[in-house]
């Protein structure tokens, strides 16, 4: 044996499993070692260099390794306990249980395959819990302890001083004999010197106190360590070994500790590494944007990029510029020029939804291959939504271990074994926001989620897009990537200045501190620049409001017009704007909106629809083919109507000829708006002059109680009141945007008292809807620990991407089904093909949520729907991609009878609903 220990030691079992009549157990020490040796491998060549700073903090670079490697040994320190050496194998095999348990007996444990049986309250004594509380005891500092005791994924509200004098059995065997005690509290004495002197201690003096911070990252790269370290394989089909268990026959692993670390290592870490280049726009340097998209900058682009450069300390960089401007590629580049700065390796790119997800999920793939090749690197990416697994680039992409070196290097890959919860380490990730919230939301394991945002480049793309209950979560997140110093860019084309201030303010705080300083140029928190970069860097924020050149982007003035008719009559006024031709938006609030004015088109007029409530295959079908109709390079129709709801206004590069939109705030109007003459192309001689009318406003402070149902009665009176009959774009956008959104406004607005009465009672109640599960802010103290850290949370909802958005973005919960069609002839999808010869794939895909309406119990609608399940497709629960879906089989004409609700489907207008008894549709 390498490691010189005693045979009580030794003999001591980390891991347990008796599987197909084989036994297999892991010692221990091997576990102990490996994680040790794991962690320290994650600090030095997994960790970004800004990351290994942040975790150093006062400490010298030897102090911080010294302390990595010491958590790695001692973070199953518990399972050196009477308590956890007499728990049960997971399949109860008694047999080898018992094997374990006379071993113990035989190297000196005194009558431990007898005396375990008086263990009465064994659950008191978690393992996490009992190392922390051993640790503690022997003099480790509880800053220290608290990450024991936290690491599998919740910390001890408080440090568990009474847990060893209240259950002393659990640690030593007996309560009170000596001799049964003493060979536990040797062997805990025996392992806590080993553990000292391996990772470089002289004494436990020498370990130091570190901040809350530096332990919410410690944590997380211990939890990660361990996971590692407690992978047999790489990933499901087990064919590629890391740190298997042994037989029960030996002792140590054959090939030794060291060896058995390099193999599963170089198995793992099967991807390349990033490292950031200075990006420059000089006269003598190779044009970036030409390089990597083809097109020279324009002069935003030209200007944004300049100033990124050159900061020495950058912290928040925030854009705010036209739709259509190019605003991406100034983040893409931003991203390489703040990582080179900053010391960070990875990205992390957030959008508003699954759709602009996805969109921009192409983007950065194209982006990332560029700097794949360019550092002959196969880099690693991720998709992080519920949906991932239907993107058809993020399929394509080849699987990390697949790649040889005759295949060569430089290209986009994925690494299965960074799945579930360990999504967020992937260097490269593009996800929803959610991912970003979640950050500030008290969850098991959420210090992974704070280790693999402190080592990226955060980018969140439509920052307006957020509610106020969602900003709340937002700040917080800010706040702490701001003690970690993380660089973040932040992209609108319509930000209120209220909450660009709040944006800043956040992330300072969290930087430097509540009572931070500032060097501000004057005015800076009212200006309405635009286009505007706000840039931090260090105590100094820049703004940089002047972009010398010629732009090849024209500026617009958009005729406004008022329209308030019945939809007939809508229907009429569209189809007589199109007398010449053209292409015509209709952007409406909801759904049944939607689907009605679709259903009232004639049918020689060609009519496209766009909304959440079609099937997910269908909604991309129609995706796809309204970008090929009416995108940037698409072969526009003679003539063609497009209804939608607000999915229209986020995720397509689409151009409408003329446009009419539902009444919005003010900024969401100008993002519908962004949809308008968005190309250079020729237009109908009739829509040659921009247009937009504007529906649903009956008069003032009367906009239908649809529109005032989604959208605040307030911000819609102001706008109302602000909205001009001409609109110069870009320049009145941001004058606009901050009139809606400034209080000292609101006296222009007659009648608005009561309203904004209500909208202020909301807001309060949203902020405080939003701190109950909240973690708390940053704590820099020398006597703040990781106790009680995630007290009081809301549980484990990462699992559920349905709870994890409800719990930050105030939405009931929904359910999302499989729609099927369940007839005498058969069971087929909607398309036709038979249920049975379609593969489980497209099966999975057929999804859609049931509006809430629908199911206002959802537990009593999970039954109902569970026992269509099991009835109709019982073989479901045996299929890996349709285990544990729910089917909604609908009948020959396409429609069901659920929960007292009639719905049907058509590939037309997707899913409607009617209550039954009801006359309509």
């Amino acid at each position: 044996m390498a490691v010189e220990i005693s045979k009580r030691a030794a003999a001591l079992w980390a891991k347990k499993r008796s599987e197909d009549g084989q036994q297999a157990w892991l010692p221990l020490i091997v576990h102990l070692l490996d994680t040790q040796n794991v962690a320290n491998y994650l600090f030095n060549q997994w960790l970004s260099p800004g990351q290994r700073r942040l975790l150093q903090g006062s400490l010298s670079a030897t102090e911080s390794q010294r302390l990595v490697k010491l958590v790695g040994f001692f973070h199953d320190f518990g399972k050196i306990s009477a308590a956890f050496q007499a728990k049960e194998s997971y399949n109860r095999d008694k047999s080898l249980d018992e094997y374990l348990r006379a071993k113990l007996t035989q190297v000196g444990f005194v009558d431990f395959d007898s005396l375990y049986l008086r263990l009465s309250s064994t659950k008191e004594s978690p393992h996490a819990l009992a190392g922390e509380a051993i640790l503690e005891g022997l003099g480790v500092p509880d800053s220290i302890g608290a990450i024991i005791g936290g690491h599998h994924g919740k910390p001890a509200d408080y440090p568990p001083d009474d847990q060893i004098g209240n259950y002393t059995a659990n640690y030593y065997l007996d309560d009170i004999r000596p001799e049964i005690q003493q060979p536990w509290q040797d062997v805990q004495q025996e392992l806590f010197d080993y553990g000292l002197k391996s990772a470089g201690y002289q004494t436990v003096k020498d370990i130091p106190n570190i901040t809350q911070p530096q332990a919410v990252i410690l944590e997380g790269l211990l939890i990660m360590a361990d996971w590692l370290a407690s992978s047999e394989h790489l990933d499901d089909d087990q064919q590629t070994p890391l740190f298997p268990l042994i037989p029960l026959d030996c002792a140590w692993p054959k090939e030794g500790i060291k060896t058995r670390f390099q193999k599963a290592m170089t198995a793992w870490d099967a991807g390349g590494e990033w490292y950031p280049q200075q990006v420059a726009l000089t006269d003598s340097d190779p044009d970036p944007y030409q390089e990597r998209w083809g097109f020279k900058p324009r002069p935003v682009q030209k200007a944004m990029t300049q100033a990124i450069g050159a900061t020495l300390d950058p912290g928040m960089v925030i854009i705010e510029a036209p739709m259509g401007i190019g605003k991406t590629e100034i983040a893409l580049l931003a991203v390489e020029q703040l990582a080179n700065i900053t010391g960070r390796d990875g990205l992390f790119m957030g959008l508003p939804t699954q759709a602009t997800t996805d969109a921009m999920f192409d983007r950065v793939d194209d982006w990332l291959a560029f700097l794949a090749r360019q550092q002959a690197e196969n880099l690693q990416i991720r998709l992080m939504h519920g949906k991932s697994q239907f993107n058809q680039t993020y399929r394509a992409l080849p699987n990390a271990t697949n790649i040889y070196d005759d295949d060569g290097a430089g290209q986009v890959v994925v690494n299965g074994w960074f799945s579930g919860k360990k999504s967020i380490l992937t260097k490269f990730t593009v996800g929803t926001i959610d991912n970003l919230l979640l950050l500030s939301l008290k969850q098991k394991h959420l210090f992974l989620r704070h280790l693999g945002f402190s080592g990226k480049v955060v980018v969140i793309d439509e920052a307006h897009a957020f509610d106020v209950f969602m900003d709340q979560f937002l700040y917080k997140a800010l706040r702490w990537l701001g003690v970690y110093h993380v660089p973040i860019v932040i992209l609108s084309a319509t930000l209120p200045k209220a909450k660009r201030n709040q944006l800043l303010d956040a992330y300072l705080k969290g930087k430097y501190g509540r009572h931070y300083e500032l060097d501000a140029p004057k005015d800076w928190e009212d200006t309405q620049a635009y286009p505007l970069l706000s840039l931090l860097d260090g105590h100094h924020l820049k703004q940089v409001t002047t972009f010398p050149g010629q732009s090849d982007q024209q500026p617009t003035k958009l005729q406004v017009q008022r329209l308030n008719v019945a939809d007939e009559e809508l229907v009429v006024h569209v189809v007589n704007q199109l007398v010449g031709g053209g292409v015509a938006g209709v952007i409406v609030n909801t759904v049944k909106r939607a689907q009605t004015l679709a259903e009232k088109m004639p049918a020689e007029i060609p009519t496209m629809i766009l909304h959440s409530a079609f099937l997910a295959t269908d909604r991309t079908v129609q995706a796809n083919r309204l970008q090929a109709a009416i995108g940037k390079h698409g072969q526009r129709p003679d003539k063609l109507v497009v209804i939608g709801t607000q999915v229209l206004e986020q995720s397509l590069d689409i151009d409408f000829d003329v446009l009419y939109t539902d009444i919005a705030p003010m900024d969401l109007i100008l993002q519908r708006a962004g949809r308008l003459h968005r190309h250079q192309i020729a237009r109908p001689q009739a829509l040659e002059v921009p247009q937009v009318f504007v529906m649903g406003i009956a008069g003032p402070g009367d906009y239908g109680e649809a529109n005032e149902a989604i959208y605040s009665k307030y911000l819609l009176m102001k706008t109302d009141h602000f909205l001009q009959d001409t609109i110069a774009l870009p320049d009145d956008i941001s004058p606009l945007v901050q009139a809606v959104y400034d209080s000292a406004t609101d006296d222009d607005v007659p009648d608005i008292a009561d309203a904004k009465d209500e909208f202020e009672n909301h807001l309060k109640a949203e902020k405080r809807k939003a701190r109950v599960y909240q973690i708390a802010n940053p704590k820099t103290t020398a006597d703040a620990t990781i106790h009680g850290w995630l007290e009081r949370n809301l549980g484990d909802v990462t699992q559920n991407e349905q709870k994890a958005a409800a719990a930050v973005r105030d939405i009931k919960e929904t359910l999302e089904v499989i729609l099927v069609q369940h007839t005498d002839a058969g069971d087929f999808l909607l398309d036709g093909q038979r249920l049975s010869e379609a593969p489980s794939q497209k099966i999975a895909q057929q999804v859609i949520h049931l509006p809430i309406a629908v199911t206002p119990n959802i537990d009593e609608a999970i039954k109902r729907l569970e026992t269509l399940t099991g009835h109709y497709f019982s073989g479901w629960q045996s299929d890996v991609w349709l285990r544990g879906a729910l089917a909604l089989p609908l009948d020959e004409n396409l429609a069901i009878s659920f929960a007292g609700w009639q719905l049907t489907y058509s590939a037309k207008v997707g899913l409607k609903y009617v209550k039954e008894g009801d006359i309509g549709g």
